[in-house]
């Protein structure tokens, strides 16, 4: 089940985004973004969602939010024990389903160009390589998925 998260969410949520992104901090040399994220704040915006199992336990959460004509997919994590069960997957897709659902024309995102998995994790989703740059210390690799 993807719902709405709340304030209870929050350390779950943060515990998810250190165990995913943890194997990233050697590779990258430094915490990637969603490590730091307010997650707080995003939960307060109303802008993450869970993915929560039978056992009512967290499985993965997915954040995004409307810019113009497109959804922005900014963070997606899954759990250790939820990876290899289409639930990343099942995320993106409810990321896309909002999309649709408020009219808007793409899913943008980027990833940092050193998690290697997500390169070909996003192609097979539907999404094409748009643009790379370096921000903010990063190398990011920006990937749109038309809708329609």
């Amino acid at each position: 089940m993807i719902r709405q998260a709340v304030a209870n969410d929050e350390v779950a949520v943060r515990a998810c985004a250190e165990q995913a992104y943890a194997q990233y901090v050697s590779v990258i040399g430094r915490k990637p973004a969603p490590m730091s994220a307010e997650y707080g704040a995003q939960i307060a915006a109303g802008i993450l969602y869970v993915s929560i199992g039978e056992q009512d336990e967290l499985r993965g959460f997915i954040v995004f939010f409307p810019v113009d004509q497109h959804m922005f997919l900014e963070n997606v994590a899954v759990s250790e024990t939820g990876r290899g069960k289409g639930i990343g997957k099942a995320l993106v897709q409810f990321c896309e389903a909002q999309a649709k659902r408020l009219g808007l024309a793409s899913v943008c995102l980027y990833t940092n160009v050193k998690m290697i998995d997500n390169l070909s994790i996003y192609p097979r989703l539907g999404y094409i390589e748009v643009e790379r740059r370096s921000e903010d210390g990063f190398d990011r690799v920006y990937f749109e998925k038309r809708l329609g």
